[in-house]
């Protein structure tokens, strides 16, 4: 199992923040963290160039809210050296070219399509070009745009983990649609993981139990912190018990053969009264 722990934005432009999150990842057992990049100018489509937000910084227009959230050079230095100094790996999710351009710098070992960019085939070419293992989320996607894309990634010989997404933050229980982790793996025979948005733990372990791959979730330092994505992540305790709770799916599942275990059949002498009275009359 390969465990993600999605940062996202929700270290709200505090590199400090994001070191915070970094060290609790490590501690708590994920493989990984996972950042967003995007290019303010030309990452933001054009019905949010004009929209208002009422921000900690105030009420700005939503591209100067993504200016300021958004990590450059000097952060991603720091986090780069960061990560290598507490020994867990780090990638983003990038959301235009000069961003994927600049993610490459890094010489990171994984990438990832965020769904939204699912059909971005620019830069979907870019990154399967580069034939690292991706995991291309899959939320708000057709399947025909999932076939295009694993296309893509097929011509390029690039290996990926599909991950079953549903694009709602945070995502109810009636919309997680879990068995889609074995409508993925059955239809594309590749590796499937899930990234999730919910605000439990339930889906998640469900996913793990229809042999999800890869998890990813959202991790913040408390869920009351301003941000989007805040109420939909994981505080410390619920990261512990995500990672505790997927690595027993497999030994609670077990192999599906019957047998009678020593300590049932020892059980088994004490209650079965009639096998004891058998053993009685034949004596």
């Amino acid at each position: 199992m390969f465990f993600i722990a999605e940062i996202g934005l929700n270290h709200n432009g505090d590199v400090e923040i994001a070191k915070q999150l970094i060290r609790i990842a490590k501690e708590k057992g994920f493989n990984a963290v996972k950042f967003q990049k995007r290019d303010p100018t030309i990452g933001i489509p054009h019905l949010m160039q004009n929209r208002m937000r009422e921000t900690p910084w105030g009420y700005i227009g939503y591209p100067a809210y993504r200016k300021i959230v958004e990590f450059e050079a000097a952060q991603y230095d720091d986090i780069n050296w960061y990560c290598e100094e507490i020994d867990i790996d780090w990638f983003a999710s990038t959301w235009d070219l000069p961003s994927f351009r600049f993610i490459q710098e890094y010489n990171l070992k994984y990438n990832k399509i965020a769904s939204p960019m699912l059909t971005y085939k620019p830069l979907l070419e870019a990154v399967a070009s580069e034939q690292k293992p991706t995991f291309i989320s899959t939320g708000m996607s057709t399947f025909e745009q999932i076939d295009s894309a694993v296309k893509i990634f097929h011509d390029n010989k690039c290996p990926f983990t599909l991950m079953h997404t549903v694009g709602i933050y945070p995502c109810p229980h009636s919309k997680c649609n879990i068995r889609m982790i074995t409508t993925l793996k059955d239809r594309y025979k590749c590796a499937v993981g899930y990234s999730g948005h919910e605000v439990d733990l339930l889906p998640t372990i469900l996913a793990v139990s229809l042999g999800a791959e890869v998890i990813e979730r959202h991790i913040t330092l408390d869920r009351a912190m301003w941000g989007s994505d805040q109420v939909s992540s994981l505080e410390p305790r619920g990261q512990e018990l995500l990672i505790r709770d997927s690595n027993l799916v497999d030994t609670i599942l077990g192999d599906g053969t019957t047998r009678c275990l020593p300590e049932e059949c020892q059980k088994a002498k004490q209650l079965r009264w009639w096998d004891e009275k058998d053993s009685i009359d034949s004596a």
